[in-house]
């Protein structure tokens, strides 16, 4: 689990495909910088750029991971270059401050920027996404983009927009995305659950077979997550 605030960022040394899947090498400032403490561990998991990949080689200021095909395929690693930056973040510990939202590392889909905009000291991005995605995006909801955690700032036709103030720009790789850049989205958890939820009650309710323990709406009502007619 991580929390959407990036600790740093990567450089990728090299990308090996191998058949369908892969390897990713990344430098890090895990070890030259004194503010980011302990290095990760072998074994361990990291997001980059908000894909949740585990270490499975540790060098001095390195690490390789193993991509799988799915990774490949639903994400923007594959399109990677030696000299590209990533967004990383070590998995969250019992003892992390929480200053982001529940991110899990699993990505819903690619993305690409639309159109950035200089809004005071800080900047508004637009990011358009596949149609079956926007329906988990809220007003004022969480959104991880490249495993940076924002908040849904408007709906729009094609996805949303994000207001970022100047730490994350200049902390994150959005100070370098260029427009039609791929992103790697992963909408909150939470609405992914809702949404399977009512969906059910919405069978349910039109006469779908009737299946044991499922969440109906009357459920969400009863325990005020709805508000009542």
């Amino acid at each position: 689990m991580f929390t959407g605030i990036i600790e740093c960022i990567g450089i990728v040394k090299s990308i090996e495909k191998i058949g369908i899947s892969g390897k990713i090498s990344i430098k890090t400032q895990f070890a030259s910088d004194a503010t980011l403490q302990a290095e990760p561990a072998l074994g361990d998991s990291i997001a980059v750029n908000g894909v949740c990949l585990t270490i499975t080689r540790l060098g001095s200021g390195d690490f390789v991971a193993d991509v799988s095909d799915e990774t490949f395929s639903h994400t923007n690693l594959g399109a990677l270059a030696s000299g590209d930056r990533v967004n990383l973040e070590r998995a969250l510990t019992p003892c992390s401050s929480m200053g982001g939202h529940i991110v899990t590392g699993h990505i819903d889909c690619r993305g690409a920027l639309v159109g950035r905009v200089q809004r005071g000291t800080g900047q508004e991005l637009e990011f358009k996404i596949d149609p079956e995605f926007q329906r988990l995006l809220v007003h004022k909801g969480s959104v991880t983009v490249d495993g940076i955690s924002l908040t849904v700032a408007a709906l729009t036709e094609k996805g949303f927009r994000v207001a970022v103030i100047p730490h994350t720009i200049e902390n994150t790789t959005l100070q370098t995305l260029s427009t039609g850049g791929a992103v790697n989205i992963e909408t909150d958890i939470i609405g992914k659950y809702v949404e399977r939820f009512m969906r059910l009650a919405k069978d349910e309710d039109q006469g779908a077979t009737k299946r044991e323990g499922n969440i109906t709406a009357g459920f969400l009502a009863e325990h005020g997550f709805l508000k009542g007619e």
